[in-house]
């Protein structure tokens, strides 16, 4: 039997989508709800439901991402979206990233029926191939995330929890797609950045390599030189000359 997962912040719409449907027909049953995104999260993570029924606008959550999040880490999950707002664009991202239906409430029951039954085919001849689409959004989301947050002391775990996954996940993405660490990309971006302030003579190399989220500088020195090839002085003389 197909495991289903159904999350929407509207406890009516969860009750009713629980009740109307006729899933065993499908040769389904729901074995979890949740009233938010990143409780609905947390119930895919322990479930591991085939099919998921979810809203894509609720609080504090970035649907697209979430989506991204688990058809990268979940690449055989079947979703179906339900939202109360009807944006083409919205939808076609969705689609792309791997989402089979995207219904607009309140769905009538041959649609939710319809998409039940294709995505219970789709499982039928699964083949578990990871998810491209969503993979490259969920590095693209990461990296920004990580060059917007640069000079803070942030973790892997800070920028998964920021994009939906699991660091191990995220961890596999980034080296999949740039072929490097998070903390070959974390310190490419910081040095990038302090070559960019070392333009400006007023700045002491302490204070650059503060300003771009070192606290040691013996740490910012090695990083440098394994970055550039050369030390943090080594480069001001050049752009000096």
């Amino acid at each position: 039997m197909y495991k289903v997962v159904i999350v929407d912040d509207e406890p009516m719409i969860v009750k009713g989508l629980s009740n109307a449907v006729r899933w065993a027909d499908y040769d389904c049953g729901v074995v979890a709800t949740a009233s938010s995104g990143q409780e609905g999260l947390k119930v895919v993570a322990r479930e591991k439901p085939d099919i998921l029924f979810s809203d894509i606008k609720m609080p504090n959550m970035d649907g697209l991402t979430m989506i991204a999040g688990l058809k990268s880490e979940h690449p055989d999950l079947e979703i179906t979206i339900l939202t109360g707002y009807p944006d083409f664009n919205y939808a076609r991202q969705a689609l792309t990233l791997g989402v089979t239906r995207y219904l607009l409430k309140p769905s009538k029951m041959d649609e939710l029926n319809e998409a039940l039954a294709v995505m219970t085919a789709n499982l039928g001849r699964n083949e578990g191939d990871d998810n491209s689409a969503a993979g490259n959004f969920i590095v693209d989301s990461a990296l920004e995330y990580m060059k917007e947050h640069y000079t803070e002391k942030i973790q892997l775990s800070d920028v998964a929890d920021h994009v939906y996954v699991s660091h191990w996940h995220l961890s596999k993405l980034l080296n999949r797609h740039t072929g490097k660490s998070f903390s070959d990309l974390m310190n490419g971006i910081r040095v990038d950045k302090a070559m960019e302030l070392m333009s400006d003579p007023s700045l002491h190399i302490v204070d650059v390599a503060e300003k771009v989220g070192f606290t040691d500088m013996a740490h910012f020195s090695r990083v440098f030189r394994k970055q550039t090839g050369q030390s943090a002085n080594e480069y001001r003389n050049t752009i000096r000359k």
